[in-house]
């Protein structure tokens, strides 16, 4: 995965890791200027050190534990409650085709 976000060339039409955190790096950097923060401000409230603020806005690397605590002190934690959410269904056939479908306990490996 690294390697995926590392690649800047590596680009699918509508999904692309890279410019996905480049954006977010963005908005958090964004969010922070509005709310008159400095990068040092804003990581002794959100308890992250200085130079993990600064790699994600610069580099757009940091950890999802960091991601969430920054996100808390922006105010922004409800975009992370509709990640991987099941989703809604369009039509009664599609929700039943899903049904009809075994639920998995976990993945399968292929070989």
């Amino acid at each position: 995965m690294s390697k995926i976000l590392a690649d800047s060339d590596y680009c699918l039409d509508t999904f692309n890791p890279a410019a996905m955190a480049r954006n977010i790096a963005t908005r958090v950097r964004e969010r922070r200027l509005e709310l008159n923060l400095t990068q040092k401000s804003l990581a002794d409230k959100a308890g992250v050190s200085l130079g993990s603020l600064k790699r994600f806005e610069n580099s757009y690397e940091i950890s999802l534990k960091h991601l969430l605590m920054i996100a808390i002190v922006l105010d922004a934690t409800e975009e992370f409650d509709h990640l991987f959410t099941k989703p809604q269904y369009q039509s009664i056939d599609e929700a039943l085709k899903i049904a009809s479908v075994k639920n998995r306990k976990r993945g399968s490996r292929h070989v």
